[in-house]
């Protein structure tokens, strides 16, 4: 859950939430399905913002494309009305069709009024490109492993080569998803912000943890690849933020992001999306003005703290707690820990 203190590594100077997960946020659940059979190195992460009814109490949210090598949907009624109203999917990238129908699927069961008394719905799908460890082009995902991602949504889950970070690669090691969180103490209240990530970017020897250039020293041994990759970046609290602030908190996942060593190469899709459970837009309101809290411009620089290190300890994360891997045409990412003994 997150960097242990058995891995002798230690990001930044904010308290972490209890089990160091983006789940200290209450009621955000986080579930996987796994396809990891010979070279089929793939799979779904799902992310549940809260545990009602998402379509009818939305939450408000901001992204920012930081590099946009990228083929996510749903990204631009987000950034148009400022709200998420379903569960947040990741899978590799040719598969962004399938699990978006599959999500479809699952937002009209759950809701009987989408497409007749109501408008439709707009889906979050991202994605990253698993296909230097996973035999992209045979399609292995399908619609029902979003419902069982769904299904499987718990406060605890598994980080490193899991879900859709089954076959994802970062700086040139094995990535996939990682995860942390920092308490922020607001008003004389202890908030949190928590982070998740799918990696699949970087080049080796610019690997950097804590301000180690530990990828350096890697290099010597391993074979330079460019970065061809991607990162989806996912920050949510229970802070009250507005749209604009929740934008101006995903602008500051890049720092995270470069403090690992990303230079955002041309070929990388650096994708960061954040939402409040705080505040919360019902789809239908009783009343033609809503109350909605936003915290004071002046104390934002603890929440943009509280990201950068979320952010870039679940990087690290994703990558210590991925296991070596043998992918497609014997193509092989060793783990992190490998090099950290």
């Amino acid at each position: 859950m997150g960097l242990q203190k058995d891995s002798n590594i230690s990001i930044g100077s904010l308290k972490k939430g209890s089990k160091n997960l983006i789940t200290d946020v209450k009621g955000v659940k986080v579930g996987h399905v796994t396809l990891d059979d010979g070279k089929v190195k793939t799979g779904v992460t799902a992310v549940l913002p809260h545990e009602g009814n998402i379509f009818k109490e939305k939450v408000m949210a901001s992204s920012c494309v930081i590099n946009g090598f990228g083929k996510s949907v749903g990204l631009v009624q987000l950034e148009e009305l400022g709200t998420i109203e379903t569960p947040i999917l990741m899978t590799n990238t040719l598969s962004v069709g399938t699990v978006s129908a599959g999500l479809v699927r699952y937002m009209l069961e759950q809701n009987d009024d989408i497409g007749t008394t109501t408008g439709t719905v707009n889906c979050l799908v991202t994605e990253c490109n698993d296909g230097r460890l996973n035999d992209i082009r045979g399609l292995h995902v399908k619609e029902e492993h979003v419902f069982e991602a769904l299904q499987n949504a718990s406060e605890n889950f598994c980080e490193g080569a899991v879900g859709a970070g089954t076959g994802m690669v970062c700086f040139g090691l094995k990535g996939g998803i990682g995860s942390s969180s920092r308490i922020v103490e607001l008003d004389g209240s202890e908030y949190v912000l928590g982070a998740l990530v799918l990696s699949n970017f970087g080049s080796l020897k610019d690997l950097t943890i804590n301000g180690d250039s530990i990828g350096e020293r890697i290099y010597r041994e391993q074979k330079e690849e460019q970065d061809k990759g991607s990162i989806i970046m996912l920050i949510a609290t229970d802070i009250p933020l507005s749209e604009r602030q929740l934008k101006r908190v995903a602008k500051r996942s890049v720092i995270g992001l470069g403090r690992t060593g990303s230079h955002l190469g041309n070929g990388s899709g650096d994708i960061c999306i954040a939402f409040t459970t705080a505040n919360r837009i019902k789809h239908y309101s009783q009343t033609n003005i809503i109350d909605v809290k936003m915290l004071d411009d002046d104390s934002i620089d603890k929440v943009f703290r509280a990201a950068v290190e979320a952010v870039e300890e679940s990087i690290i994360s994703s990558m210590y707690h991925a296991h070596t891997t043998v992918g497609i045409n014997g193509n092989t990412r060793r783990s992190l820990r490998e090099y950290l003994k």
